[in-house]
């Protein structure tokens, strides 16, 4: 009997013995429309594309005269998919790579661009075929804004300071006359500009003080050309580094940077012999424990936003979640450094957690970058060969794209318990957002895998009548993933199993589930 097969069979048998249909748990949410103010940026909705695996080479980026269809060797049916979500911006081109990139070794002629060893990934050989004109153009495909990061871990002030007068200037300089002789008159007009990646790691094992001396220096030769003003984003701390977010914050000038970067990933699970677990092979307990150690996402924001708020308490700086997802075993027969996992319905699941924290902190986080978006990690997109599947992360960010651009509605919860093995936390994850049209969208997650829950939705004060639909992502099976060649398991569903009465909506949601439900008033 397979693995795949005989995972099938365990998630169908504790879908039915395991679960209680009728057993339902009772939560409420009130929302306050009226208290309506924060915008949810869209650039929350962000992606990461670094040189690692096949996320760039075999992911957005085919061989020279490929069958598979593709416009100047970037993949059309991966473009077509990203722009099914409306991806708001792309990271690129790392990670840790950048702190190793060169950005001149790959721009001109292609068969005379250096190549280079990757050093963080894998060791591969790097041929830089994909480089600064070939990343824009696929952001140019895709509608969406570039996010460059630059090499301050072995790059020098100069490296940085050309490349951003590459990118954005149209004075007349030896930039400028480098990037029209490469095929391109207009500049960039790039705006996100991350001013190094991890400084307290790969990008150089630094000190708080030092990097906060050195983003300064930095920054100060990152200029302005014409009307474009640069977002500079400062790399900010690893998970629970509140010393670094304090240090940065006391140290900046009001010009050093925009952004302050986290870096957070769900993984190491409790309880079990292997480092992070694995991604498609799992029980209740590491369900359990993955939730739990999602759910760190909301302190970390409110801990390092309380030390932002201390400083900068006009919230002008964003806090940037550049670097978020699970990080699973890669899967078996892969290299072990290009980080290919298959993604479930917990996967969509922590996704939907995550998006939701990010909304509820509109205030101060301004972006965030699931890492990454094509067959590494916590990805969108997975290619084999000529094929191509949407994973069921894939399909959260296609229901939660309504949350771009729109109004967070904050809301007070009251969720009933999942609780296993003697340790509890809320099943019922939420947030809520007003559209320019007037329409109202509320996104619920049930973290529970076996028990129903009823949700009970309320607007106190609002007597207009709506109406109401609703979508769904859901699964019978923990471990539920859609495969190369097979018909999708997860995806978005039509859902009905909600009835309202004057201000108040009652879902009843299944186990495991995301529900997105759509107000409308009546005319």
């Amino acid at each position: 009997m397979s693995i795949r097969f005989s995972l099938k069979i365990a998630g169908i048998l504790f879908f039915l013995f395991g679960s209680s249909i009728d057993s339902i748990s009772q939560s409420k949410v009130i929302l306050y429309l009226d208290s309506a103010k924060h915008k949810i940026s869209r650039h929350i909705y962000g992606h990461f594309a670094e040189h690692l695996g096949r996320c760039i080479y075999d992911g957005f980026w085919v061989e020279e005269g490929s069958k598979i269809p593709n416009q100047g060797r970037i993949r059309l049916d991966v473009v077509d998919a990203l722009k099914e979500l409306d991806i708001p911006n792309l990271r690129w081109p790392g990670g840790c790579f950048a702190d190793e990139y060169h950005w001149k070794d790959g721009i001109g002629p292609r068969d005379q661009r250096p190549t280079m060893i990757n050093t963080n990934w894998g060791g591969v050989t790097e041929d830089n075929s994909f480089g600064t004109h070939e990343f824009f153009q696929l952001c140019e495909m895709l509608e969406t804004e570039p996010v460059v990061v630059g090499n301050m871990g072995s790059g020098t002030i100069q490296e940085m300071s050309q490349w951003v007068e590459y990118l954005n200037s149209d004075n007349v300089s030896p930039m400028t006359d480098l990037r029209k002789e490469n095929g391109r008159t207009d500049p960039f007009d790039i705006k996100y500009f991350g001013v190094g990646n991890e400084n307290w790691g790969c990008g150089g094992n630094m000190t708080p003080e030092y990097y906060a001396d050195q983003v300064r220096r930095y920054s100060t030769f990152l200029e302005n050309y014409g009307d474009n003003q640069l977002y500079k984003i400062a790399c900010g701390a690893n998970r629970a580094n509140y010393n670094w977010t304090e240090v940065l914050m006391s140290k900046r000038k009001r010009k050093t940077f925009q952004g302050l970067s986290l870096h957070y990933y769900t993984t190491r699970i409790k309880a079990v012999g292997r480092e992070r677990g694995h991604a498609i092979e799992f029980d209740e307990q590491e369900w359990f424990n993955t939730f739990s150690n999602t759910m760190v996402m909301d302190e970390l924001i409110s801990k390092h936003g309380a030390i932002m708020d201390k400083y900068d308490p006009e919230k002008e700086v964003g806090l940037i979640v550049d670097e978020w997802g699970t990080w699973w075993e890669v899967e078996e027969g892969t290299n072990p450094r290009f980080l290919y996992q298959q993604n479930t319905i917990r996967d969509a699941l922590v996704a939907s957690v995550n998006l939701n924290i990010f909304n509820n902190h509109a205030d101060r986080v301004h972006m965030a970058n699931i890492a990454q978006t094509v067959n590494v990690l916590q990805a969108m997109v997975l290619t084999q060969g000529a094929q191509i599947v949407r994973t069921p992360s894939f399909y959260t960010f296609k229901m939660y794209k309504v949350h771009h651009d729109a109004t967070l509605i904050p809301s007070d919860v009251k969720s009933a318990q999942y609780a296993y093995n003697g340790e509890a936390l809320d099943a019922i994850h939420t947030s809520a957002s007003l559209n320019k049209e007037g329409q109202a969208h509320i996104s619920l997650c049930n973290l529970d895998p076996k028990m129903n829950q009823k949700v009970t939705c309320i607007f106190p004060g609002i007597q207009k009548t709506v109406d109401l639909k609703g979508q769904s992502i859901s699964s019978t099976e923990i471990n539920a993933f859609n495969d190369f060649g097979q018909p999708e398991k997860i995806n978005i569903q039509a859902f009905s199993d909600f009835k309202s009465k004057g201000n108040e909506i009652t879902i009843n949601m299944p186990p495991m589930s995301i529900v997105m439900l759509e107000l409308t008033p009546k005319k």
